[in-house]
């Protein structure tokens, strides 16, 4: 029979999700606790590749066990997750149809990549501290629309790999800014800023982060008695959504934003480097800890 799992891991301690000699993977730990379970080898097919430090947020996988699983669906969890190591938690298992393919059959895929313009301790594992002054969002999100439709992504593909085609459909793709959930829970309200930093008399020139009057890159934000001491605009978030994606392409595609959001090039540069560019055109792959896979749809 076959059952389908969902899951998220953190994967700073892995390799990425497919098996690899000599090196952990989010795969081998999912077989080896099923296998442990069900006392048997257990070969799990997962929806799809992640890099190396990538994470991934309800992915999907799939096994063969044949007949029922031998505990309640709420033991057998519980059971799985005591044998996982920490940064993998399985939220559900599932009977499947027998033609389910969690690869195959997933039509859509969306990824997530986080950066943040300020230095802040709580959301560095999993957000890239991108410190380029002045970036223009509505630039990058220009540039973004170029990447709509279906085409030919090899300029954003890692070289060496040996996939039959390159070409895929990107459906959304888009940057928006987000609060994180420490400062919606911590962060003083507007106005409530600590005495030492008040001043009655000009405001200073160093900068604590800007308020909400402020646009993320546009002049040096300053503090003042009615504005947080950390900037609303500071946390940025890119979502890209396809029906398939290449080796290292999110990454990639965010490394060529942000040069367009440093004024280094136009947006109209994506549809260029679509169309005639290679790999070595486009722009530096980010770093692989602030993406997430975040949804696979069937």
């Amino acid at each position: 029979m076959r059952y389908s799992i969902c899951l998220s891991y953190d994967g700073s301690a892995f390799c990425g999700w497919q098996i690899q000699p000599h090196s952990p993977s989010v795969q081998e730990a999912v077989e080896g606790a099923l296998s442990r379970l069900l006392g048997r080898p257990v070969a799990v097919t997962g929806a799809g590749r992640t890099d190396t430090s990538v994470n991934a947020s309800r992915y999907v996988a799939h096994f063969e066990y044949d007949g029922t699983l031998p505990f309640e669906a709420s033991d057998f969890i519980y059971k799985l997750n005591a044998i996982l190591p920490r940064q993998v938690a399985v939220h559900s298992v599932l009977p499947a149809d027998e033609d389910f393919h969690a690869r195959f059959s997933a039509r859509k895929r969306s990824y997530t990549y986080f950066i943040h313009r300020q230095k802040d301790p709580f959301v560095a594992a999993f957000s890239w501290q991108c410190g380029y002054p002045d970036l223009d969002f509505d630039a990058m999100n220009k540039a973004c629309k170029h990447l709509l439709g279906t085409h030919d992504f090899s300029c954003f593909e890692k070289t060496g790999t040996d996939n039959k085609t390159s070409i895929c459909t990107i459906s959304e793709a888009f940057w928006a800014p987000y609060t994180p959930s420490h400062i919606q829970v911590m962060a003083p309200e507007a106005g409530s800023v600590p005495e030492i930093l008040r001043t009655s008399g000009p405001r200073p020139s160093h900068s604590f982060g800007a308020g909400p009057s402020h646009s993320c890159g546009h002049g040096r934000p300053q503090i003042s008695g009615t504005e947080p001491a950390f900037g609303t605009r500071q946390y940025w978030y890119f979502r890209v959504s396809a029906d398939r994606f290449l080796r290292n392409m999110v990454r990639a595609i965010v490394g060529s934003l942000i040069e367009v959001g440093r004024g280094k090039h136009e947006p109209e540069w994506i549809s260029e480097l679509i169309a005639t560019g290679t790999r070595g055109d486009a722009g530096e792959s980010v770093p692989g800890h602030a993406l997430f896979l975040n949804r696979v749809e069937y």
